[in-house]
């Protein structure tokens, strides 16, 4: 049995840890709350240029964009989001399973990685893959002009023709305790997806009429303009989607790391009680012993 000394240096190791888990906890769960807000602040606008996005392209013909082209798949590009601290439960490693098993099977010229975080570069250098361009500084706090960046590189990339389409691969929140490692196309933009309301209409039974859309200074414009903002706003939801998942999952796994510490400490005082006791009981078996052989 360990002496009573070793156990209480251990009791007072885990009571240290267990501060820092408490703290940690603490700074995930103020964070949390406005990292969701933003997330969930951003999701309808993205919702709705998206939605402006189809209806506008299928009530304009004649109208063409780069971001718009479509052909052979000779190249594809990630865009990975992950985190730049660790300590966050399995939101990194997820990101990561699911980004392996997209590249595992493909040859390293078939494929791009752009990075953003610093657990997924050290992840894939650990196991050799070289990604073609890497980001960090800001997993847990995007802002607008960090996603415009990003956007700038993918839509220069696309396209250059350096990749033939590009996808995002980001974690998206749902609550603290469920997060969902999700992969949408950024690139090429699909813009035929027809008319929402018309849609609708047309599952109903109902013969809707066509809108009428008027552009100003004109469509062609228009439609250049809202193309790449698009692609800025899908990205920067990702980015605020992503963060929200690592503070969930960061105050997730500290709740756990305090509470473990707090059934080790209660372990640690019932060995400590033991062995005190054993070590009173042996002292008191000795005096008696002692005088005993001294009659």
């Amino acid at each position: 049995m360990e002496s009573t000394r070793d156990i209480k240096g251990r009791i007072k190791s885990v009571t240290n840890i267990q501060q820092i888990t408490k703290a940690m906890k603490m700074v995930a769960a103020a964070r949390l709350r406005k990292a969701e807000e933003k997330a969930a602040g951003a999701r309808p606008y993205a919702d709705k240029v998206g939605e402006l996005l189809r209806r506008a392209s299928a009530n304009v013909t004649g109208f063409d964009s780069p971001l718009l082209r479509a052909g052979e798949v000779k190249k594809v590009g990630y865009l990975v989001i992950s985190a730049d601290k660790g300590l966050a439960g399995a939101y990194n490693s997820n990101v990561m399973k699911k980004i392996v098993a997209e590249i595992s099977d493909k040859d390293r010229d078939s494929y791009k990685l752009y990075l953003c975080g610093k657990q997924s570069h050290n992840y894939l250098k650990f196991r050799g893959i070289q990604e073609d361009s890497y980001h960090f500084g800001f997993s847990d706090k995007p802002q607008a002009q960090d996603a415009l960046e990003l956007a700038k590189e993918m839509i220069d990339e696309f396209i250059s023709g350096e990749v033939d389409e590009v996808y995002v691969i980001y974690t998206k929140f749902f609550t603290a305790l469920r997060q969902q490692v999700t992969m949408t196309r950024l690139l090429p933009i699909v813009a035929d997806a027809g008319d929402t309301a018309s849609q609708d209409a047309a599952d109903n039974g109902v013969q809707a009429e066509p809108e009428e859309f008027i552009f100003l200074p004109d469509a062609n414009t228009v439609l250049t303009r809202l193309l790449p903002e698009y692609v800025q706003v899908q990205i920067y939801s990702s980015m605020l989607q992503s963060a929200a998942s690592e503070l969930g999952s960061r105050m997730a796994a500290m709740t756990a790391a305090t509470d473990n510490a707090t059934e080790r400490i209660a372990d640690l005082n019932l060995t400590y009680n033991k062995a005190r006791q054993a070590q009173i009981t042996n002292e008191i078996s000795e005096i008696v012993g002692g005088a005993n052989a001294l009659e």
